[in-house]
């Protein structure tokens, strides 16, 4: 018994072996134009294993791209389309550049730090205190996430006040408006519930007087 890790190393395994030695066949067969129908069918198969693919555009232009990578390139066939070359396979993509910016707490994140410098070069008014309440509260909720402990509005003044370097401190208006928030997002779901809770004793009622 021979074990698939000591036969030759598949290019595409998701294929399987037995497409891969109908691929290897094909490239033996002596006849162009019989090697040329052997080539069909062996797309055909290919398409069949992924028929969830089937409506994408380029579907078919892969499955033949494919079918030259399985042969090593070495299928002497008529493609129906220009197949990708080898030597742009084994190009590496050029590397991507990563910021190397510095967070001073990794539990806020970068994007926090970007909301803070924006509130601080706004403008006083309500807009601005909107924008830190929401602020505010955001920061609450990922040291929560980070820390698995609880925080007080201290601790949250502390930092705001730390990263916008004294320009932004926690007034009582700010807490005030950070509780309005957190109220506004779940009364919603709070008369929905209600609601739901009247509908289902008015069809008890109902139900009694039949």
């Amino acid at each position: 018994m021979q074990y698939n890790t000591q036969q030759k190393r598949m290019p595409l395994p998701e294929y399987g072996r037995s497409v891969q030695n109908m691929v290897d066949y094909a490239i033996t067969i002596p006849d162009r134009a019989e090697r040329q129908r052997c080539a069909n069918t062996i797309v055909s198969i290919m398409g069949g294993m992924f028929p969830q693919l089937r409506d994408l555009p380029d579907f078919k232009h892969k499955l033949w791209d494919h079918l030259a990578i399985m042969s090593d390139f070495k299928l002497d066939i008529d493609y129906p389309f220009e197949i990708v070359r080898k030597e742009k396979l084994e190009t590496k993509p050029d590397p991507i550049s990563y910021p190397h910016t510095k967070i001073r707490y990794r539990h806020y994140g970068r994007t926090l730090e970007v909301l803070l410098k924006k509130a601080c070069e706004m403008p006083d008014g309500d807009e601005k205190q909107n924008l830190v309440a929401l602020i505010c509260n955001h920061m609450k909720k990922n040291y929560i996430t980070w820390n698995k402990d609880t925080v007080d509005d201290r601790k949250v003044a502390e930092d705001l006040y730390e990263l916008s370097d004294g320009r932004l401190t926690l007034t009582d208006d700010l807490i005030r408006l950070m509780a309005e928030r957190i109220e506004r997002n779940y009364r919603p779901q709070n008369n929905n519930n209600n609601n739901n809770n009247n509908n289902n004793q008015k069809r008890n009622r109902n139900k009694r007087k039949y």
